[in-house]
């Protein structure tokens, strides 16, 4: 008896040991749970924070694409004046070339009637 009243006893101790192991792991689990689940209310907390403060920002990032679209559009149109005034340019090397062909005809022209106006007879 006196064996087995030894056998019980180491279970007793055995047991109230692992008791207090398991109790001790369910206390660190549960630790370890009630911060983590701190940390997520606190990034909760930053990120409403955050949110607030960067509210503002969401109207203004609109206007600036807005801005932006509008921009693209004047730059667009601006690209169209700037072909228009290239071809006004062309036109006008092109009107300089013909003007100097006429002034070099007209040129030839005199210089034909003034001779022509020298070999004439005087009566």
């Amino acid at each position: 008896m006196a064996d087995q009243e030894t056998k019980a006893a180491a279970r007793d101790e055995l047991a109230e040991s692992l008791a207090d192991l398991f109790a001790n792991i369910s206390k660190m689990v549960k630790g370890e749970l009630e911060g983590t689940n701190n940390q997520l209310l606190l990034l909760e907390k930053l990120n409403q924070k955050v949110a607030e403060e960067y509210n503002g920002y969401g109207d203004v990032a609109s206007g600036l694409r807005v801005f932006v679209e509008q921009l693209s559009a004047k730059n667009h149109g601006f690209a169209e004046y700037v072909q228009q005034i290239e071809k006004i340019d062309q036109q006008v090397t092109e009107f300089e070339a013909v003007i100097s062909m006429l002034d070099k005809y007209t040129s030839l022209l005199e210089r034909k009637v003034q001779s022509a106006c020298h070999k004439m007879p005087t009566t």
